[in-house]
């Protein structure tokens, strides 16, 4: 597997000069698949041994329903955590994993960035403090589902894009008074 990312520390892919802010992930809720994976074969294994109780390998079956909701769990947690979001100074990177052994990267510039945007559906969204937050740009929209503590993120995210501009415009202002 690849190294994990912290705060504060260098990545796989980071330019000379760019300052990593901050990265993030989402929300472990996003995860709810790798628990039903583990719960209902364990569940449905253990059906058996209860109905016909005086038979004793059927309280094998049990340990075979865990082992194979275990390996679903493994799955959806390397999906999960091997999943981030890695905001520096100039862009934002979502390294997506797929797999046991794919990865998928998409990087937007943050002064290309228009408009940020977050949602928190509901009760369930409140409780657990997950929500939706919307990066929209000239060619599309990077859309991040179930993301932990979306406003703080959201605030995060804005005070990078507005230093991102500030810096591109001074660049800019620059390169025209040498002009």
């Amino acid at each position: 597997m690849k190294k994990h990312v912290k705060e504060g520390k260098a990545f796989d892919g980071q330019r000379e000069g760019e300052e990593l802010l901050f990265v993030f992930r989402r929300h472990i809720i996003a995860m709810r698949k790798g628990f039903y994976g583990l719960l209902i074969p364990f569940a449905i294994s253990s059906i058996p041994p209860l109905i016909w109780q005086d038979t004793l390998e059927l309280f094998l079956l049990p340990i075979g329903g865990l082992l194979l909701g275990l390996l679903i769990f493994a799955y959806h947690y390397v999906l999960w955590y091997y999943t981030v979001y890695i905001v520096t100074s100039d862009r934002i990177r979502q390294v997506t994993q797929n797999g046991f052994f794919g990865t998928d990267v998409v990087e937007l510039r943050l002064a290309k960035i228009q408009n940020i945007s977050y949602n928190v559906p509901g009760f369930s969204g409140e409780v657990f403090g997950y929500g939706t937050i919307v990066i929209q740009t000239f060619v599309g929209d990077l859309v991040i589902h179930k993301a932990e503590h979306p406003e703080k993120i959201y605030n995060k995210l804005q005070d990078a894009v507005m230093n991102a501009i500030d810096k591109q415009g001074a660049y800019e202002k620059a390169d025209f008074e040498e002009a």
